[in-house]
């Protein structure tokens, strides 16, 4: 089992199709955003030649209406690691939603049980005073868990006050799951960076050939549709740009510039975290290394670790 991240643009796609087709693996997308039908630009999905001669999992697996978390994600990828084990298939995982990597890796805290009474005050206050009155008292006793609750978030937000409420304490301290040693699955973790400037660089040329690719295009199909958007879907990065642009509320050239400057700014979000993952095989990848020479030294490690 192979587990490759990286910050967004770091070539860890590429490197999981080339691994997988050398092993004969399935490979399970650890995105938030992949999952969305239709959203495949933006999400910088594989083409469709790729997922012609490898079979994906966890990739348009809802609509962009519906909305995501991470406990679905959990259910769908341990059911399809059963699915492939089954099979008696290598199993690759890749990608880099830093959240989803660290509930497959450690778990996902389930934490205290529920309290009724308290939830539906806390449910009702947010109809009275808005949720983000509830999301600033959140961040105010626990501001850990504010950061990696988005401020529309209803349901989390809403748990992570309960649990302060049942316990005494926040819940991001309660979260042991970010603090385990060991992975419930025995996972060989590949990590992929290159120096901050170069993978900004790699970062700006993809935004451009995303617009190229009729990203713009997409969004305004997108939102076409009979459905609107769910928030999460609205809020991801490239889209929730163009939306602006499409909107009148900023020329095109400006929406290219936030995407790039946001995508950046997500990149630093995934260092951060990635950082603090435990035993992650760490390739580091100078600037012009082709894919090929990226494939041929983690295949090498492989070997290794077989041996």
């Amino acid at each position: 089992m192979i587990l490759i991240l990286g910050v967004t643009g770091s070539g860890k796609s590429r490197l999981a199709f080339d691994l997988a087709e050398s092993m004969g693996a399935e490979i399970i997308s650890i995105d938030s955003m992949k999952v969305y039908r239709r959203m495949d630009i933006g999400t910088a999905k594989p083409p469709e030649a790729a997922r012609e001669r490898i079979k994906y999992h966890l990739i348009d697996v809802i609509e962009p209406s519906d909305s995501f978390s991470v406990g679905f994600f959990l259910e769908l990828a341990y059911a399809t690691i059963r699915q492939i084990e089954n099979s008696n298939k290598p199993i690759i995982a890749v990608g880099g939603t830093a959240l989803y990597i660290k509930a497959l890796l450690y778990g996902l805290f389930e934490g205290p049980g529920t309290d009724e009474q308290i939830r539906a005050r806390l449910g009702q206050r947010a109809e009275d005073k808005g949720l983000e009155h509830l999301y600033q008292e959140l961040k105010k006793i626990d501001s850990i868990a504010a950061s990696r609750i988005h401020p529309n978030d209803r349901k989390r937000i809403i748990r992570a006050l309960e649990v302060y409420e049942i316990t005494g304490k926040p819940i991001s301290s309660l979260q042991k799951q970010f603090e385990a040693e060991k992975s419930t699955h025995n996972w060989n973790i590949i990590g992929l960076r290159r120096e901050k400037a170069v993978e900004n660089k790699q970062i700006n040329s993809r935004v451009t050939k995303m617009i190229d690719a009729g990203l713009v295009k997409e969004v305004k199909s997108l939102l076409a549709e009979d459905k609107p958007l769910s928030q999460q879907a609205r809020c991801a990065i490239g889209y929730a740009e163009i939306i602006e642009y499409l909107n009148g509320r900023i020329n095109l050239d400006d929406a290219i510039e936030l995407i790039k400057k946001n995508t950046r700014r997500l990149a630093k979000n995934q260092r951060t975290w990635f950082k603090t993952f435990k035993n992650v095989n760490w390739f580091d990848i100078e600037e012009g290394k082709s894919p090929e020479e990226v494939f041929g030294r983690v295949k090498t490690l492989i070997a290794n670790d077989k041996e």
